[in-house]
């Protein structure tokens, strides 16, 4: 297993290059693996708001043990690279966040991210403690014979501290603390995002949000990856939204092609034996 997740980490790295982004979308189940992988896509991630939906929870409810087994079901079932959202590392000290890293590697993920937000009234951890924690995940990330894909994600930007020299200051600290990617939820202007890539040298993830430039101006920015979090897994949720809606209201059955699109597409992709369960 080790060989298999080792070049899967190795190509997931290489696929960040500065304009030409990697498009990396967020799967919250193995059918939504699936499709993913099956239109072409060529690593995809967890997203921790549309699995803890899965669950019938909020963002931030779901534990290490659930993040983990959620994570390494989707690993073992796709050829591509996954890397999984594990939030802060559900850990406060350095020492924690290398215990969850290790668990990712043992889960046979290809990469990992870490946030400084704490989690608890919009805390982002002081900049010297962030930096440990950064730094004591990439020394488990890297530090055995599957080197995984560390992203540092600074999230300011999304936790009403819209200071973007500090954000550029914490990427930059962590970048040094060895953190791959680097990553701020929430930065969509084109000159906020030409500034941050200006700074650092390691590959910058952009989310995609409404107001977040295209694709091609994103990578005309030199963006390295775009994610987009828990949106489609909203987006599923949604088009059930409207269907239930359109059952109640109008007693109507329009969802019915949209549903049988769906099913073909996931037929179609679970006949491609790229994403099942495996031993």
């Amino acid at each position: 297993m080790n060989g298999a997740q080792a070049d899967k980490a190795k190509r997931f790295l290489e696929l960040h290059r500065r304009g030409s982004p990697l498009l990396m979308p967020n799967a919250w189940d193995l059918g939504s693996a699936a499709l993913l992988v099956s239109l072409g896509f060529e690593a995809i991630a967890t997203t921790s708001s549309g699995h803890a939906a899965t669950l019938g929870r909020p963002d931030g409810a779901v534990t290490r043990e659930e993040a983990l087994a959620h994570a390494a079901e989707l690993a073992r079932g796709t050829d591509v690279p996954v890397s999984a959202d594990l939030e802060n590392a559900f850990a406060y000290e350095p020492a924690g966040v290398a215990e969850t890293i290790a668990l990712a590697v043992d889960a046979g993920l290809a990469g990992a991210s870490v946030e400084d937000y704490s989690g608890d009234a919009d805390e982002i951890y002081e900049l010297s403690l962030a930096r440990e924690r950064v730094a004591a995940a990439a020394e488990a990330a890297h530090g055995g014979p599957v080197r995984l894909v560390l992203t540092a994600r600074a999230e300011n930007l999304i936790r009403g501290k819209p200071d973007l020299a500090d954000t550029i200051a914490r990427l930059g600290a962590y970048q040094e603390a060895g953190a791959d990617v680097l990553y701020a939820p929430g930065l969509n202007s084109a000159d906020d995002i030409r500034e941050v890539i200006a700074a650092v040298d390691a590959p910058v993830n952009v989310l995609a949000v409404r107001g977040t430039p295209s694709v091609s101006e994103l990578a005309e920015l030199g963006v390295a990856r775009i994610s987009v979090g828990g949106a489609f897994a909203f987006a599923a949720f949604g088009g059930l939204l409207e269907a239930a809606e359109e059952l109640r209201d109008r007693g109507t059955y329009g969802y019915l092609e949209r549903a049988a699109a769906g099913s073909k597409a996931l037929r179609t992709a679970f006949s491609r034996s790229r994403v099942g369960p495996r031993s």
